[in-house]
């Protein structure tokens, strides 16, 4: 393992790769499982039925080509800290600017639906909380987690990850037993693999549910970019890097496909309660008194992993982008432990908006819809971004495309093919109102951002202008 040297000025502190080859694993399994997959798909099975598993596949598959395009990105240059580096290179300072920035919001948006769902699975046992206390007690714990060093954060998400994975085989291997065992749940309905087509068929909702289907099921997805950000910190990324990415099928098929299966086989699809966590039902059915606990203390501890991730991504995308002085040099300084405390701090802060949110709401679910829909639709403009980027990159450095160990199949077409889906999307993120407000919001800030970067683009180059002529 390489680590970069550091010594006692702030100024001269690096970040350190100290992240091995578990850590990095685990980091991508439990950025593929999100709280999206534990608060919303008892939503999205509600909309969408059955056919919410080709739902899930769908997004997995297109999301698996967007990997191995930024994966081949980000090892064809060993400068490349982030994608946010990609992005400056290829396409400009300004794009660098405006993907930082975004990538930035994107985790604070998610981190703030994190504490929404927290906050809704804290109820389960004390329904009467201030709304505030699971808010502030997260942010608390989080700035205490990520402010030790980054090997810390790598072993409070190995453990946190490998909580998930056991649960979700757990959840798996109890729904094949009630269907071996054919059992009859409070209502008369019976497990069994027929319900995943007897009750309206695999497409009960028609076309209108299964895309509908997609506005929850997107945000149970954003994080599975998370490794992107660790290549600055990870010891050996030529391997770690291509491994995580290449066993993302395997994940979204057991993690995804697998678990929600169980879930409908052994509860039809429009018995599931679109305001609770299916997991966490389908575990109380079991009739053990403390399951449903335990599960719901599983999808807590899943909501404060996406959460600790989504701190450690802010923070660090924070530091690169005042490291080439696109935000404040502040959030440039490292403590003592080579962590970026003060872009950590303001990260965590602006997670306290996640009382305003539910204040204001009149359900957990609506507002943590609302916020997901506006997240989701950031994370694919980041998506397409770097999309983008593989397409000029494939033009103008062909020669690194040949040289490459670790290339995108299909090249240009599975590009092309990712950023035909992203349009997609977005058409069907405006069919609902819930989702066409964070829709809205994420196009207000892209334009924001955008013209930011313009102006500061034209600043820089007048500050250089004048000080070639002194």
């Amino acid at each position: 393992m390489t680590t970069p040297t550091t010594t006692t000025e702030g100024s001269e502190r690096t970040l350190q790769r100290n992240l091995e080859n578990r850590h990095i694993q685990l980091i991508a399994i439990g950025g593929a499982i999100g709280t999206g997959l534990f608060m919303g798909s008892g939503k999205t099975i509600a909309t969408a039925g059955p056919s919410v598993l080709l739902v899930y596949a769908t997004i997995g598959s297109v999301l698996f080509l967007f990997m191995r395009a930024m994966g081949e990105l980000l090892l064809s240059d060993a400068r490349y800290g982030s994608f946010a580096d990609i992005a400056r290179d290829i396409l400009g300072p300004w794009a660098g600017f405006v993907t930082g920035w975004t990538y930035w919001l994107c985790w604070i948006v998610t981190g703030v639906a994190d504490m929404v769902a927290i906050t809704g699975y804290i109820r389960f046992w004390w329904a009467e909380v201030p709304i505030w206390l699971p808010v502030v007690a997260t942010a608390l714990l989080l700035f205490s987690l990520n402010a030790l060093t980054v090997k810390a954060f790598g072993e409070t998400e190995f453990w946190f990850a490998l909580i998930k994975i056991v649960a979700i085989i757990a959840l798996i291997v109890v729904g094949v037993g009630m269907v071996l065992a054919r059992h009859v749940g409070d209502s008369g309905s019976v497990a069994a693999v027929s319900n995943l087509w007897a009750h309206g068929g695999f497409f009960p909702n028609g076309w209108g549910g299964f895309l509908g289907g997609f506005q929850i099921a997107l945000f149970a997805f954003v994080g599975i970019e998370l490794v992107g950000t660790t290549v600055a910190e990870t010891a050996d990324p030529e391997r770690t890097l291509p491994k995580a990415i290449n066993s993302i099928p395997l994940r979204v098929m057991l993690f995804y496909v697998g678990a929600l299966a169980a879930i409908m086989m052994v509860t039809p699809w429009d018995e599931v309660d679109p305001g609770t966590s299916p997991f966490v039902t389908m575990f109380a059915m079991t009739g053990l008194g403390a399951a449903a606990s335990v599960v719901n203390l599983v999808v807590l501890t899943s909501a404060a992993s996406s959460a600790n991730s989504g701190i450690y991504s802010t923070s660090r995308m924070l530091y690169g982008l005042s490291e080439r002085g696109d935000a404040p040099q502040t959030f440039n300084r490292l403590s003592p432990r080579a962590v970026p405390r003060n872009a950590l701090f303001l990260s965590c802060v602006l997670l306290l908006s996640a009382i305003v949110l539910l204040a204001q709401g009149d359900s957990i679910i609506g507002a943590f819809t609302l916020v997901t829909s506006m997240a989701a639709t950031l994370f694919m403009a980041i998506w397409t971004i770097i999309t983008v980027c593989y397409l000029v990159y494939l033009k103008r450095r062909p020669h690194l495309h040949e040289a490459s160990t670790f290339r995108l199949p299909g090249g240009a077409a599975s590009a092309w093919g990712v950023i035909a889906f992203m349009g997609a999307m977005v058409v069907v993120l405006c069919l609902e109102a819930e989702t066409r407000m964070g829709l809205l919001a994420s196009v207000v800030w892209l334009v924001a951002v955008t013209v930011a970067a313009l102006v500061h683009r034209h600043r820089s180059l007048s500050q250089l202008s004048r000080a070639d002529e002194a």
